[in-house]
């Protein structure tokens, strides 16, 4: 750092005041220190500033899998977010309650300066003892005044997509719900159970997947040919289906209609497209990360936010033909 300010002929506080993004640096000045950091290979070393100012700048992301769509796209999300601040980020797995307790012990002993939980991983959160010298936010869960909350309006979108359906023309929409115990899942079926009843349709008992296209390929099978109108948890449910119902014979959106949740990367090129709900993985990355990095500066209470949906309309639905 000496070597810096010497070559940018300033003092050492002022290359500390760039180094650490202090706007209390004039741009000309910082551009000056800015070059003569690129000249010289200078970097700042992460142990000595964590030495000096109590933080690692490294986030934790807790998160039970990685092989589902959501689970991936936010953890790049929370990676991209993360990085945009100057933090790194330690990823933990973790499959029940004694694991959650485990991984958060392995984080503070790497000295994390916060953690985001994700989405399944959340309910195993609720039944456990959280760490009081750890800041968290959870991105998906029930309310709980122990952390913040950042999450999709996951109630909304599913009304969303149940009350295009209903206005096509169906009689009522049928439900491939996700797995038991997941937040995601109840609050989409929540919505969608609103929305019938809302209308006064028909509530039929919905069809449990797993989030896998391999679930929703099976569950085509669950619905009878008197159903005109699905609408599958997610798309890669929703992929399955729309698989398992031309095996069948069955037209999408000619005899059932078919509207997803999470507007995937290829949601456009499914056979049809795919009418579907589209979450905004990069917006509740950076809003689950601003909570986190931003809640360490200062004592706020609790955020809990709510991420608006969007109904994206394909051709995988229809008007009934009977």
């Amino acid at each position: 750092m000496a070597d810096v300010a010497a070559l940018a002929g300033v003092s050492g506080q002022t290359v500390s005041r760039v180094v650490n993004d202090s706007p209390r640096v004039d741009p000309a000045t910082r551009a000056r220190v800015e070059v003569a950091m690129a000249d010289l290979g200078y970097r700042p070393h992460r142990a000595a500033r964590a030495l000096r100012t109590g933080r690692t700048q490294t986030l934790g992301l807790v998160v039970s899998t990685l092989e589902t769509v959501g689970n991936f796209r936010m953890l790049q999300a929370v990676t991209a977010a993360a990085t945009a601040r100057g933090f790194a980020v330690t990823i933990v797995t973790v499959g029940a309650a004694g694991e959650l307790e485990d991984a958060f012990e392995r984080l503070r002993d790497q000295g994390v300066d916060g953690a985001v939980v994700l989405n399944e991983a959340t309910a195993i959160a609720r039944g456990s003892t959280l760490p009081a010298d750890l800041r968290l936010v959870v991105v998906d869960s029930a309310p709980d005044g122990r952390v913040s909350i950042v999450q999709s309006d996951h109630a909304a979108g599913a009304r969303a997509a149940t009350g295009h359906l209903l206005a096509l023309g169906h009689a009522t929409v049928h439900h491939l719900a996700g797995p038991d115990g997941s937040f995601a899942a109840s609050e989409r079926e929540r919505g969608w159970r609103e929305a019938l009843i809302a209308a006064g349709a028909p509530v039929a008992e919905p069809v449990r997947g797993d989030w896998s296209s391999a679930s929703g390929h099976v569950a085509a099978s669950a619905f009878d040919a008197d159903v005109t109108a699905v609408f599958a948890a997610n798309d890669q449910s929703a992929l399955g289906l729309l698989r398992g119902l031309a095996e069948s014979g069955r037209d999408v959106p000619g005899d059932v209609s078919v509207v997803g949740f999470d507007d995937v990367a290829d949601a456009a090129d499914y056979r049809p497209p795919l009418t579907t709900v589209r979450q905004r993985f990069d917006v509740l990355g950076e809003r689950a990360v601003a909570t986190l990095v931003d809640g360490l500066d200062d004592a706020r209470g609790q955020v809990d936010e709510a991420v608006p949906t969007q109904l994206v309309v394909r051709a995988s639905t229809a008007s009934p033909t009977r």
